[in-house]
């Protein structure tokens, strides 16, 4: 039964020591100052420092406090960095998207033009096309006398109307005998340009 007593003791003196120890490791308590008597008692002088302030003791909700801040600190600097990349590329993307509707416009404008150029084109060629035949129906020296008042870019499309007609119809074309009744400084001068712009 003593021996029983003696170990539960010494037990208890253990945990007491590891308790003290412990707290001590975690700067709840200085050892030095709680064991400083028993110290004493046994022959031993105990190391001396100056006392500690409240302030030294650790405080474990303070630092868990602190820890979280500084997370949330680098968290928001983090979402911070990232909205100034996001406004970044959202201007970079306004930007685009404004060429791109700038380049559609101008894509219209262009098609618009060929469109309108094309219609001009298509209807130019069909009014040539309707003088190149009434000029044909004519009788050649009426057709000549018209020819030779039209401005020289206006004839030569008639000249080049009537030979395409005439080939596109399989019968023989007018347009050399046209130019026999033309002046021959007018016919001339047709011809050269209808060489100098084939």
């Amino acid at each position: 039964m003593l021996g029983r007593i003696i170990v539960l003791l010494v037990l208890i003196l253990v945990l007491i020591g590891g308790g003290i120890i412990w707290f001590d490791y975690l700067n709840v308590i200085d050892a030095k100052e709680v064991m400083a008597p028993l110290l004493r008692l046994i022959g031993r002088a105990p190391r001396t420092g100056g006392p500690l302030d409240d302030d030294m003791f650790l405080n474990l909700d303070a630092e868990r406090l602190a820890v979280r801040l500084e997370a949330l600190d680098l968290h928001e600097q983090d979402m911070d960095r990232q909205k100034q990349d996001l406004d970044t590329r959202q201007a970079e993307l306004d930007q685009l998207f404004q060429q791109l509707e700038e380049d559609r416009k101008a894509v219209e404008e262009m098609e618009k033009s060929i469109n309108e150029a094309l219609a001009d084109a298509e209807n130019r060629d069909r009014n040539v096309e309707d003088i190149s035949r009434q000029l044909t129906n004519m009788p050649p020296e009426r057709a000549v006398a018209i020819i030779a008042a039209m401005q020289d870019q206006n004839a030569i499309s008639v000249i080049r109307k009537t030979e395409e007609l005439a080939q596109r119809d399989g019968t023989e074309s007018i347009v050399p005998y046209w130019i026999s009744l033309l002046e021959p400084q007018r016919a001339a001068e047709l011809q050269r340009k209808m060489v100098d712009s084939p």
